[in-house]
């Protein structure tokens, strides 16, 4: 079980590619990396460190995509405009309930719900649906800039952004299923869950690290920048051309894919059942 190098470079790409793809998308980035560790028979401390260390990776895409965006907003905050202080408090009320729900019930999610296939595929499968219900609602929206969501707008949305703690309903997916039943339009749902995506990957990845840094040793080193770089440049793309996409096709492409890995992934989970 121990993480070597014997993996050759090829599983820490996929996983690296897999982590891209899926951290910013509404299909569940932990449920396809936990079915797919699950299926390769990749268990240990030594994993757990790999997926959390390959977020950054992630975290730095859409950084770098964000960068003039995000140092707009931090100048305009210095220079005291209230649009941008609105903004920042709806972030930080947005991301509290995750956090809070997230530090309080760690050990029950990492070792009891991550330990789940057949939770995890459940939740793929029940997310799917109701994104996919959720997406051909006719709603007016009433909010199409991330700028002008009020502040308890935000925090709603955090309080879905909490089931996204249940690993396979996606932290995008929760978020953009909260902003579009409260009245936002597709494509500043997407936005929000992109910007909301930097202080709870940020927060999530320090307190992992802060737990699992032991079994994080020089010897996984090249596994680990592998896959952190795979991470970076599959994400880069993603959240540069995701809103785009959406825009044109909705979410109903993401829900389909999830119900079919869900499927897929139950019906491994069964057919390979041990005795």
């Amino acid at each position: 079980d121990q993480m070597s190098l014997d993996q050759g470079l090829f599983v820490p790409g996929v996983l690296g590619v897999i982590e891209g793809l899926t951290e910013f998308l509404p299909v569940s980035s932990t449920g396809h990396l936990l079915l797919t560790e699950h299926f390769l028979g990749l268990a240990g401390d030594d994993w757990t460190a790999f997926t959390i260390l390959i977020q950054l990776g992630a975290i730095l895409a859409i950084v770098v995509v964000y960068f003039w965006r995000l140092l707009g907003i931090l100048r305009d905050a210095l220079a005291g405009k209230r649009g941008a202080w609105r903004f920042i408090l709806g972030i930080v009320l947005a991301g509290l309930p995750a956090v809070i729900a997230g530090a309080l019930a760690h050990d029950l999610i990492t070792k009891v719900f991550y330990a789940s296939p057949l939770l995890i595929c459940s939740m793929l499968i029940i997310g799917g649906v109701i994104l996919l219900y959720v997406d051909q609602l006719k709603v007016v929206p009433k909010y199409t800039d991330i700028y002008s969501y009020p502040p308890l707008l935000c925090f709603y949305i955090g309080l879905f952004q909490m089931l996204a703690l249940i690993p396979g309903v996606s932290r995008s997916g929760a978020t953009i299923v909260g902003s579009l039943l409260l009245g936002t339009d597709k494509r500043s749902a997407a936005e929000f869950s992109f910007f909301l995506a930097i202080p709870i990957m940020i927060g999530a990845f320090g307190y992992d690290f802060y737990k699992n840094h032991a079994a994080i040793t020089s010897s996984v080193g090249l596994t680990i920048a592998i896959g952190f770089a795979a991470a970076f440049v599959v994400a880069f793309f993603v959240v540069r051309y995701a809103l785009d996409f959406i825009q044109r096709h909705g979410f109903a492409p993401f829900a389909y894919w999830r119900i079919f890995v869900g499927a897929i992934g139950l019906w491994g989970v069964l057919l390979f059942k041990p005795a």
